[in-house]
């Protein structure tokens, strides 16, 4: 989650509300099916073409399994991209019954996220804000099952010590990114996380692109 920040055209950003706004009404109204359909097509007519920080499909795949398994309902994503990882969190969801919150500081990628939403079918499951989640974290309500961190690295400690207290029991926190205990920050993370008592942390070896997940007892 680079800090890099580009204002959005008037008629860019008139367009995405309008957007918004139609598939918020008529996401309720789509067959579960047709849904299932139109993500797929989707998603395999991009495959291969995710770039700008996004997850591989393969732990996108992971995330949706997880969400599905364990019937979360309550979503927060830390670092949205183009949408990639929220697709496949958002698809999961459709599953569930749930919502998600995504966050993402920089307005090119805040936007393109949204229109992918939108294309996929899911904008009427994703709450897409625009912001530094260093400020916004923090104040965030909750309570949430499932967080998925994937913004600045080095802020992912910041973050579940801010979210730890407003995760559900049996909730989970995943992190991407993670390549080995010894490294910086991923050490520091790791360190924390499967010392508490209160958490069962492990590595997803499933993972192409590195996942430690924390479940909540």
């Amino acid at each position: 989650m680079k800090q890099r920040r580009s204002a959005l055209p008037p008629a860019s950003a008139a367009l995405l509300a309008a957007a918004l706004l139609w598939s918020t009404a008529s996401a309720a109204s789509v067959p579960p099916q047709d849904l299932d359909a139109r993500v797929r097509t989707f998603l395999d007519q991009r495959e291969g073409r995710w770039h700008d920080l996004n997850i591989p499909a393969a732990d996108g795949r992971i995330l949706f399994d997880l969400i599905v398994e364990h019937g979360y309902k309550r979503a927060l994503e830390v670092g949205t991209s183009t949408g990639h990882s929220g697709i496949w969190i958002g698809w999961a969801l459709s599953k569930t019954g749930g919502r998600l919150i995504t966050i993402e500081i920089d307005e090119d990628r805040h936007g393109q996220a949204v229109l992918n939403f939108e294309e996929a079918g899911l904008a009427g499951r994703v709450e897409a804000r625009l912001g530094d989640a260093h400020g916004l974290v923090p104040k965030l309500q909750g309570p949430f099952d499932f967080v998925f961190l994937d913004a600045d690295k080095e802020w992912n400690l910041s973050y579940a010590k801010d979210l730890l207290p407003k995760l559900a029991k049996g909730g989970c926190i995943a992190v991407h990114n993670v390549y080995g205990r010894g490294r910086g920050w991923t050490r520091e993370y790791w360190d924390f996380m499967s010392a508490r008592t209160d958490l069962e942390t492990r590595v997803e070896t499933r993972s192409v692109g590195g996942l430690v997940l924390s479940f909540k007892k």
